[in-house]
């Protein structure tokens, strides 16, 4: 299975979860040896974390 990786790794400090593609450090860290079937799963996940990280940084920007 392919790294979602774009090699631009900022960790957002309330959920540990990289900015650019959603994972957290030990996910990261752990790929090469994480089983197929734990990779799907983060896999499967990293849409939603990337979605709630952009709300929060729209949120952000909308504050008065």
């Amino acid at each position: 299975m392919k790294s979602p990786c774009v090699d631009l790794c900022a960790f957002d400090g309330r959920t540990g979860w990289c900015r650019a593609c959603g994972r957290t450090k030990v996910e990261c860290r752990s790929r090469k040896k994480a089983q197929p079937h734990e990779q799907k799963k983060i896999m499967s996940e990293l849409p939603r974390r990337l979605a709630k990280l952009q709300n929060q940084a729209d949120r952000k920007l909308v504050k008065p």
